[in-house]
Parts: structure tokens; sequence; C-alpha cells
């Protein structure tokens, strides 16, 4: 996120580092979450495997993933942004 500043530079709205929380959803298959969890690791190597949140969907069709990493720039965030869209299994990033 970016906001114009008085003289005309973009400007981050988020101070770094902080605690930044990721939701990815896909299609529930097998290794999807192994997926996730190895390029959040890529990118935020210090993340706690065990902090990952799974949930379902109602009819078990969709698996969302929750995580929360400590974002320490606007290209890190950019390029897992980037690399989680790319998986085919991956519907949506938030």
């Amino acid at each position: 996120m970016t906001a114009e500043s008085p003289d005309g530079v973009n400007a981050s709205l988020i101070d770094y580092p902080c605690d930044f929380p990721l939701k990815i959803l896909g299609h529930t298959q097998p290794g999807f979450a192994q997926a996730i969890l190895a390029v959040v690791k890529r990118h935020a190597p210090d993340f706690d495997d065990t902090a990952l949140g799974m949930k379902t969907s109602k009819k078990g069709k969709y698996l969302s993933v929750t995580c929360v990493i400590r974002a320490t720039s606007r290209q890190q965030l950019d390029a897992l942004y980037q690399e989680l869209c790319d998986l085919p299994m991956v519907v949506m990033v938030l």
C-alpha cells in the first residue's frame, strides 16, 4: 500500500518491520499447505511453522491457510505475493 505524500512521493502506509497477516485460498488438495509453507519460508525464513492456521470451506472444496509473517519491506511482500499467486493451486491471496 502506498499513499502520495505532500511532496508528490509515494510513501508506504506500513511501517516496517511489522507483523503482516496473509490468507491464502486454494482448492483442497494434497500438498497445498506444504507448498504454501515452502514459499512463505523462502521469503520469511523466521516464520514459525507451528503458527500456520488452516480452515476448510463448508463443503470441503477450498482450504484457506493463514499465517502472520514479520514483514521487513515492501519488496519482500511484493515478491511473496507474486510467488504465491503464481502457484496454480492458489485461487486468491489476501
